[in-house]
């Protein structure tokens, strides 16, 4: 399969030529038959137009350890304009990285151009670097450059549509197949600068594939995260999203803790699991974790409002503590908790209108929850957001912080129906009077009234 290639610094220009390996058909796995028909069809049509193309990136990485990619994209020296005029059906977005997105009905083909040229170089604007962060890279050049202009070496892989070779410049077919995550050139911590976002790459990665990152990035991981508050609080929201929602989101969390990342991301949430005097704020997290990524390995949807509800649970809940010791009414505090702690996490992690609203009527129903009584319990069942309210409190009362009797009579008066379930509402306010009935003082003994069930 010959021999690999060198690894120069990625600062080096195309002056000093990279010889890539490449790996003919019958030496590896990679078929056709799995490849998704609409991004085969982008591939062999730049072709016939004059242009190289090839798969590239994590859905090469992806086949050749044998797992079904979640996308294909496509590299080409075609610039954006000239894709558009191959594909009708092509559309040019972004500022930052100027890509064509190729449409066929709810797939999208991303196609980019080789970027090039040295990482200093800001060639009359096409790249723009402010304090070593890449803010603007559209400076093209050719398929070495853009390979070596990557991030870790098993994503610099290219295979090849012209003769179905995989055609690797950086190593990436050894850190393959001894699972390691390591990122190309010489210089890791520079790498990182120019774009702290693959710090969370190399997380994502490394739980995603259950490979170990290479040592020589690890160090720089523990000292740089500060550098993830200047990127956008909107491009970390998708980052986010494919940590906690690609089927391994628990040892994500756990990755991103051991490295000091998480509170970068979520700094109130961080503040509370370091403390060691409670348990179950871990716990709560750990156990919503590892729910989402059964739903996600089980094919069931997920939705991202429950998962920033369940990440940013423990700062609210606290803050509801607070508030109610000022004697604020449970609804009020929990309302004025949810607002300020949404309202926080906005500068580090955005979360979208259309997320954050469905995520604060999760919390106040909480409180809610908790009335039992007359007809409170069956106008919750109607609220749009009560199985995803109900949910979150089977959750808090598995981890500890809810009363778990207060999620079983849930849970029966969902069962219920009819007479049955005003029965299950008859008996909570039965329990309710009898454990708030006063007991007569005895001689010499202070009147007292035990505690009434929250229900």
């Amino acid at each position: 399969m010959g021999a690999p290639p060198t690894t120069p610094d990625p600062s080096l220009t195309a002056s000093t030529p990279v010889i890539p390996r490449v790996v003919p058909r019958q030496d590896h796995g990679i078929s056709r038959a799995n490849i998704s028909e609409h991004a085969l069809k982008v591939l062999y049509r730049l072709k016939q137009a004059g242009y190289q193309a090839y798969l590239v990136g994590g859905g090469v990485r992806d086949l050749l350890l044998g797992r079904e990619p979640k996308d294909f994209d496509v590299a080409t020296d075609a610039k954006p304009e000239d894709v558009r005029t191959v594909f009708r059906n092509c559309r040019l977005i972004g500022r930052r990285f100027r890509l064509a997105h190729v449409h066929f009905g709810r797939e999208i083909v991303e196609v980019a151009t080789f970027r090039g040229g040295n990482a200093d170089d800001d060639s009359e604007g096409e790249r723009q670097i402010e304090n070593g962060m890449i803010v603007r890279d559209n400076l093209y050049g050719t398929r070495e450059e853009d390979a070596l202009r990557r991030d870790f070496t098993v994503n610099a892989l290219y295979y090849n549509i012209a003769d179905f070779s995989v055609i690797d410049y950086a190593g990436g077919i050894e850190d393959l197949a001894a699972g390691r995550l390591r990122l190309i050139g010489n210089d890791p911590e520079r790498r990182l600068r120019e774009d702290p976002v693959r710090m969370l790459r190399a997380v994502r990665f490394a739980a995603k594939l259950g490979f170990s990152i290479d040592p020589a990035c690890e160090g720089p991981l523990l000292a740089l995260g500060h550098l993830l508050r200047d990127v956008p609080a909107a491009r970390l929201f998708e980052e986010v999203l494919k940590l906690f929602h690609g089927g391994t989101g628990l040892l994500a969390f756990e990755k991103l803790r051991h490295y000091g990342l998480f509170a970068h991301l979520f700094p109130a949430t961080e503040d509370c699991l370091a403390r060691e005097d409670q348990s179950f704020p871990i716990t709560f997290v750990s156990r919503g974790l590892e729910n989402t990524d059964r739903r996600v390995q089980e094919d069931q949807p997920v939705a991202p409002f429950f998962l920033f509800a369940l990440l940013l649970w423990e700062p609210v809940r606290q803050r509801y503590e607070e508030l109610l010791a000022a004697d604020l009414a449970p609804v009020e505090a929990m309302a004025t908790a949810a607002a300020e702690i949404s309202a926080s996490q906005q500068s580090q992690v955005t979360i979208p209108k259309r997320f954050s609203m469905p995520m604060r009527e999760v919390w106040e129903l909480q409180p809610r929850l908790e009335q039992r009584r007359g007809k409170s319990a069956h106008r919750l069942l109607t609220h749009p957001r009560f199985r995803a309210a109900y949910d979150f409190l089977l959750l808090r009362a598995q981890s500890g912080e809810a009363d778990p009797e207060l999620a079983d009579w849930w849970t029966r008066f969902q069962e219920a129906d009819g007479q049955d379930r005003a029965r299950v509402v008859e008996g909570a306010t039965k329990r309710r009077r009898r454990r708030g009935r006063r007991r007569k003082a005895g001689p010499g003994e202070a009147r007292a009234e035990e505690p009434a069930d929250a229900g």
